[in-house]
């Protein structure tokens, strides 16, 4: 892994414009205060590794951006942070559209520290519970759904945990075949109205 990753550069640039500064301030605001983070893409979106260890990550949509720590339900900074924020994202700052949405530049150094800190102590991330809560859908995956229209009426239909097991074994995918392989079959799946799963549901 490297310190400031190609793969990065290009996601960023590839990001809508609104999202690039607020992407390279995270990004330097990370290795600022966190010297030995390394640069990663996993499921298809930036992370900074530390140790070894997933820090924190960000993604950008169409209309917002995402940030977020992995260890952050351990984090006393991030229940500080976001005890007014409406979390209605894949991680809990919620929907950034500027670099005027994020904490202050101080809370963002206590934020990371304590990540570090708590990676040092071998903290892990706890596995949560089923939820019922709806997953950011990646831009990628709607662009496919939205060009069959068949598939996005029944995805759009479709429980919770329906999309949930699509969009998450998308966004697993090591590479971008891979990942535009499964999106393939998943709209033909889904048109057809057959969850992640259904070679294995009871009949």
């Amino acid at each position: 892994m490297e310190k400031y990753s190609s793969k990065i550069d290009h996601y960023i640039e590839k990001s809508q414009d609104f999202a690039k500064p607020v992407l390279h301030y995270l990004r330097e605001t990370v290795h600022e205060f966190c010297p030995d983070a390394e640069e990663t893409m996993k499921w298809s979106f930036p992370h900074f590794i530390y140790k070894g260890k997933n820090l924190c990550a960000m993604a950008s949509f169409k209309q917002h951006c995402t940030f977020g720590f992995w260890l952050e339900k351990e984090m006393t900074t991030m229940k500080e942070i976001t005890q007014d924020i409406e979390k209605n994202s894949m991680f809990s700052l919620g929907k950034i559209t500027g670099i005027e949405d994020l904490p202050s530049k101080p809370q963002l150094k206590k934020a990371i520290k304590e990540a570090m800190e708590l990676t040092d102590m071998g903290v892990i991330m706890k596995k949560a519970a089923p939820s019922k809560t709806e997953m950011e859908i990646p831009e990628y995956f709607q662009t496919a759904l939205e060009a069959n229209q068949k598939a996005l009426d029944v995805f759009k239909k479709a429980s919770p945990s329906f999309r949930k097991e699509y969009i998450t074994w998308i966004m697993e995918a090591k590479t971008e075949a891979t990942r535009n392989k499964r999106m393939d079959q998943a709209i033909e799946w889904i048109a057809e109205g057959k969850g992640r799963n259904w070679k294995y549901e009871r009949k």
